[in-house]
């Protein structure tokens, strides 16, 4: 896990159960705000939607794009997150 981040290493350290948004990697306070107002509040219903995507990252980071105005950087950053959760949790 070289090059990751403490936010990221704290994420997937332990099961999701009702974390904010914003402690996924990637997501700070705007990007949380953004993703809060478009129903996406906890990180499971980030989660949901990057299964919805069938974990596809492309799709992902676009939604994310769209969603919330993520930039390149910050959508792979979560993507990355949520894709070495489920690896570790599912």
């Amino acid at each position: 896990m070289s090059g990751t981040t403490q936010k990221y290493r704290n994420f997937v350290a332990e099961p999701m159960g009702e974390k904010s948004v914003t402690e996924l990697a990637g997501i700070g306070e705007t990007l949380g705000g953004r993703l809060t107002e478009a129903g996406f509040d906890k990180a499971y219903t980030v989660l949901g939607q990057y299964l919805v995507l069938k974990k596809d990252q492309e799709l992902f980071k676009d939604w994310m794009k769209d969603v919330c105005h993520a930039s390149s950087k910050q959508a792979s950053d979560c993507y990355n997150c949520l894709n070495d959760w489920c690896e570790e949790f599912m």
